[in-house]
């Protein structure tokens, strides 16, 4: 298995404070893109997070193949949209998962 950190960088510090209603529709598209990447368990976990800095995007991406991660990213609807989104994606090389319990 190989995971990996997804990081959406936002377009302005201010966000999303100051989303505009196409932000907003956009992020709506963004959120059922990544639920989707879960429902086939490509994705442990995502969501905002609210930095003091800037708040910004991530996800943990859990791939069995060769698929590349950064395809992924390049799909999301807010960087398609080509809006000032980007994004990074980092190899976690150790992650620790909680045990199964059956």
């Amino acid at each position: 298995m190989n995971y990996f950190l997804y990081k959406l960088n936002a377009p302005r510090r201010t966000f999303p404070a100051d989303m505009t209603p196409a932000e907003r529709q956009l992020m709506q598209e963004h959120a059922v893109y990544w639920r989707g990447l879960m429902k086939k368990n490509l994705v442990i976990a995502f969501g905002p997070v609210a930095d003091p800095k800037g708040a910004y995007g991530i996800a943990i991406i859990r791939l069995q193949d060769a698929t590349d991660a950064n395809s992924l990213g390049a799909n999301d609807p807010v960087i398609k949209a080509d809006t000032g989104f980007s994004f990074e994606v980092h190899p976690m090389p150790s992650v620790v998962l909680p045990e199964e319990h059956g």
